[in-house]
């Protein structure tokens, strides 16, 4: 019975890190690009942070927005704020797989588990990873 606790452990965090690595992916290739405009306010880095987002997750890197700024564009620093950010919320997203918790909260906020605007995004994290 405890090999199979571990190993349905080692299964759920493989799949976490499968899920991070393609929403890494859709959201900049996996690659420091720095901050753009999007939807009226800057996204920053691997994952596209935007500041709300940062100030929710901890402010990992430190409080200002320089720190959120160099966080984002650090691959430790943004996948831990990303981390942070689903384990705050996903207390709301309940009846759905791991990833698309992941994916539907990163994408649409506290609330992204409710409405039907994540579905596309979470879609094409899926297809990346073949997770639920």
């Amino acid at each position: 019975m405890m090999k199979l606790l571990i190993f349905s452990v080692l299964v759920g965090f493989i799949a976490a890190d499968s899920c991070l690595h393609c929403i890494c992916l859709h959201e900049s290739g996996c690659k420091p690009i720095g901050c753009h405009e999007d939807v009226g306010s800057l996204s920053c880095g691997y994952y596209q942070i935007k500041w709300p987002y940062y100030e929710d997750c901890g402010k990992p890197g430190g409080p200002s927005q320089d720190d959120w700024k160099t966080c984002a564009d650090d691959y430790t620093c943004s996948t831990k704020c990303v981390q942070n950010y689903i384990n705050r919320y996903s207390g709301d997203c309940t009846g759905v797989g791991a990833c698309q918790q992941m994916s539907r909260l990163h994408n649409g906020g506290p609330n992204g588990c409710h409405t039907s605007a994540t579905m596309g995004y979470w879609e094409a994290i899926q297809k990346c990873c073949g997770c639920s």
